[in-house]
């Protein structure tokens, strides 16, 4: 056998001549490696070529064979390197020690080669066993992660799409979407200790929000140009069929959803603020006119985010509200348009939104290409 392809032996002995016996012994076989002292083992098993399996006296001195034993073990990067204790102890206790301590066998002096070689043989194979199956998972955890991330980025992708297919729609989206995804989250990751809110807010939960959160007026493809793009207050009539982008947004997803044949987390939650995030809390909202706990949490949470931003957002038609008169506006609309609880977290952290909506700030060049669009639309 090639010796590149031989099994590396560690042989740890602070006699000269026992070191020479079991090198002699070995060597036809393995690829045999010598320490007299358990510190220069501990230093070869943790070195870049660890041995394969350890043959170990216990009478040393300054540190002994359980010593070594116990720190091999303790190591991740040596634990799983089997160990055979070789002793002239041979007491049933010091064997039971030894066997604690994580060795796979005990053998006694003075030794009977072929039952040495015997057990070393066998250690050796249920190594190169463990070694392939523990190899086996490390590539199947591998390339799960790597499906796993795959699968996030066609998640992200797809809504990402879904997204900006509205956005195409609506002139005046702008960054809308983008801000909202971040007000969202940060009144989420607020409210997840919130009595009200724990059992349902947790860091998965939140993350599912994030991702579902640009497609809350997807509904909005469906709305004819003349009342999306309409620049100013919708006639009743006009409202009625502006109110249906909530309904056209869930049935939308759920096609989406019936199409892939399973349920999928990101798009439930999608559908559901899509569908509720104009419910409002007294019950006044559409298209189900839900009040209170009724609507979903990540219905009421969109609501606060969606409001805020339209009241502080530039439009063609309209300048952006200051920050200071909008969060007023969502404070008075406690308890009749919003959940309570939620326009109090949102009060303590309205610097946060400030901050977010400086960072994804519409620019002067997108309003210009809003205006330029709203005249190609009307021409």
């Amino acid at each position: 056998m090639s010796d590149d392809l031989r099994q590396n032996v560690l042989v740890v002995d602070d006699t000269p001549d026992n070191l020479k016996l079991m090198s002699a012994l070995l060597k036809d076989l393995y690829r045999v490696k010598i320490a007299n002292s358990g510190a220069k083992a501990l230093s070869i098993a943790s070195s870049d070529s660890p041995p394969d399996l350890i043959l170990l006296d216990i009478m040393m001195p300054e540190m002994d064979g359980y010593e070594v034993c116990r720190r091999l073990k303790a190591d991740r990067s040596t634990r799983d390197i089997p160990v055979i204790f070789l002793t002239a102890k041979a007491e049933t206790e010091d064997e039971e020690l030894g066997l604690k301590l994580g060795a796979v066998d005990y053998i006694t002096k003075p030794i009977s080669p072929p039952i040495v070689m015997a057990r070393v043989e066998t250690q050796l194979k249920l190594k190169a066993s463990a070694d392939f199956l523990r190899d086996k998972a490390d590539y199947l955890e591998a390339e799960v992660a790597r499906r796993t991330r795959e699968l996030t980025a066609i998640q992200d992708v797809t809504i990402l799409a879904m997204a900006s297919l509205a956005e195409t729609r609506d002139s005046d989206t702008g960054n809308h979407i983008r801000r909202t995804q971040y007000y969202v989250r940060v009144l989420a990751e607020r409210l997840k200790d919130h009595p009200r809110f724990a059992a349902t807010l947790d860091d998965p939960t939140i993350d599912m929000l994030f991702k579902s959160a640009p497609l809350h007026d997807i509904g909005k493809v469906g709305i004819p140009d003349r009342i999306l793009l309409k620049p100013g207050r919708f006639e009743p009539a006009e409202f009625e069929i502006m109110k249906t982008h909530t309904t056209l947004g869930r049935d939308a997803i759920e096609h989406a959803e019936k199409s892939l044949g399973t349920p999928v987390e990101f798009l439930s939650m999608a559908k559901e603020i899509a569908y509720a995030h104009q419910e409002k809390w007294d019950g006044s909202g559409y298209p189900l006119g839900l009040s209170g706990d009724d609507i979903p949490i990540s219905a009421r949470l969109m609501a606060v985010a969606d409001v805020y931003d339209a009241l502080i957002s530039r439009r063609v038609y309209k300048e952006g509200m200051p920050h200071e008169k909008a969060v007023q506006i969502i404070a008075d609309g406690s308890g009749c348009h919003f959940d309570p609880d939620i326009v109090e977290v949102f009060m303590a952290m309205q610097d946060e939104f400030k901050t977010i909506a400086a960072r994804f700030a519409d620019s002067d060049g997108d309003l210009d290409r809003k205006r330029d669009y709203l005249e190609k639309a009307g021409d």
